[in-house]
């Protein structure tokens, strides 16, 4: 019993460092949804449009011809954007502003979950000698990440929403709206804004704990007997830096 005490008898993870945890799973949550769901922009159900919604990866029309696609074919359904179904008219389909967007909505992905992972590994303590040695590098990162996939989501929201009813794109913009896809990309970057400043806080306050230990051990290296200062300087403190 004892010696199981003193095994578990280490730091434990900031309360700080688990508010901007889980504020980065709530909004990765989101961001999961918007990345996946085909409800970037949709139509008006009383328009009786033959487009009827898209995401990033999808489009969903209902006997959709294409004005300018020289032979007569009706495009029907939801099919990837990569399909063979729409190989066609996918120029049309996937502007350059479209995939500068799926672009930042990617790298925003990527480093959101990458992220959780580097946290996960703080909140369990695993593996326990690595995670206590380097907590401040690990929340650094984790800050660094959460705070470009903001900035990524910003923009992926900015240029689609300024895209939308580009006349050159969807036929009759007008009957269009921006559907609850995009709100929670919006809502996604929103709370990843708030946990990057968390997370920027706690890095903070980590390294500078870190910065506190190394005067203390070095303090304690120059109270004891027969010290050496450039002995010391050159070797003794390499294991702490």
């Amino acid at each position: 019993m004892t010696s199981t005490v003193e095994k578990n008898e280490y730091p434990r993870a900031s309360n700080t460092l688990v508010l901007g945890a889980l504020l980065s799973y709530v909004a990765s949550v989101f961001l999961m949804m918007s990345f996946c769901s085909p409800y970037w922009i949709e139509s008006y159900e009383e328009s009786f449009s033959n487009f009827k919604n898209m995401g990033l990866w999808e489009y969903c029309f209902k006997d959709f011809s294409y004005p300018y696609y020289q032979f007569p074919r009706l495009f029907d359904g939801c099919h990837h954007i990569f399909s063979q179904e729409y190989y066609v008219i996918r120029e049309w389909l996937l502007p350059g502003w479209l995939m500068v967007t799926q672009f930042f909505v990617t790298i925003a992905f990527l480093l959101t979950f990458g992220a959780l992972g580097v946290m996960a590994m703080e909140l369990v303590r695993w593996p326990l000698k690595f995670v206590l040695r380097y907590e401040w590098l690990l929340t650094r990162i984790s800050f660094i990440c959460i705070g470009i996939s903001s900035v990524c989501l910003f923009l992926a929201t900015a240029v689609f929403g300024g895209n939308a009813y580009r006349r050159d794109w969807l036929m009759y913009p007008k009957f269009n709206v921006l559907s609850w896809s995009y709100a929670m990309a919006v809502v996604a970057f929103m709370i990843l804004g708030v946990a990057a400043l968390v997370l920027f806080g706690e890095s903070r306050r980590s390294y500078e704990l870190r910065r506190e230990a190394k005067n203390l051990v070095m303090q304690m290296q120059m109270q004891e007997p027969g010290f050496h200062p450039h002995h010391h300087r050159s070797g003794g403190l390499q294991g702490y830096i």
